[in-house]
């Protein structure tokens, strides 16, 4: 029985293949088109929305783990608890619509310059702001992306894509009504020790 003559290379093959480069397998803003009976068009229109929304909805997670760290006064513990709550609830929004966009034959936005270069939820200062201003920032995304989400489950109901419509429907707008339930029982001016 011999014995290898080159045990180098043998090594060299744990060697990881990094910083390998190719070109891109699909395009962002091209369609592939999918075997679930949805016409090209339509999955095409529903990716364009669903990116949008997308885009928003990493923009309001992330405006939550910013208030999140950045909360101060005598609600500080209640309100941390439940911006960081309502980051997670948003982060499986987002995964949810990435997937979405992806079962159309779609490309999900994915990066932080991108969503920033596509939302349209107003840039929040990079400083600490009062506690109101950051539930009524948290309430205008809210709201932004509510006015979206229902445009768009319209539009996709109207054209037959149903997988979309309920994602909007009973999730994205669901999800964010609740949430803006919850937030805006902050803002409500009610006696804490005695009633008027």
């Amino acid at each position: 029985m011999s014995k290898p003559k080159n045990t180098g290379a043998v090594m060299d093959r744990a060697r990881p293949l990094d910083r390998q480069q190719a070109h891109e397998i699909q395009a962002f803003g091209h369609t592939t088109r999918m075997p679930i009976a949805l016409s090209q068009n339509v999955a095409k229109q529903s990716v364009e929305n669903l990116n949008q929304i997308l885009a928003d909805t990493c923009t309001l997670r992330d405006l939550y783990k910013k208030h999140h760290w950045q909360v101060a006064g005598a609600t500080f513990y209640q309100l941390h608890l439940l911006f960081d709550k309502h980051y997670e609830e948003q982060n499986d929004l987002v995964d949810q619509l990435a997937e979405r966009i992806q079962s159309l034959g779609g490309v999900s936005i994915a990066m932080a310059p991108d969503v920033a270069e596509t939302t349209i939820i107003p840039r929040p200062p990079k400083g600490r702001e009062e506690v109101p201003v950051q539930i009524s920032r948290l309430l205008h995304g809210h709201e932004i992306v509510l006015k979206e989400a229902r445009s768009m489950a319209r539009q996709a109901a109207e054209a037959g894509d149903d997988g979309t419509n309920d994602l909007l429907v009973s999730d994205i707008i669901r999800g964010n009504e609740k949430q803006v339930w919850f937030l805006s029982q902050h803002l409500v001016d009610v006696p804490l020790v005695k009633a008027d």
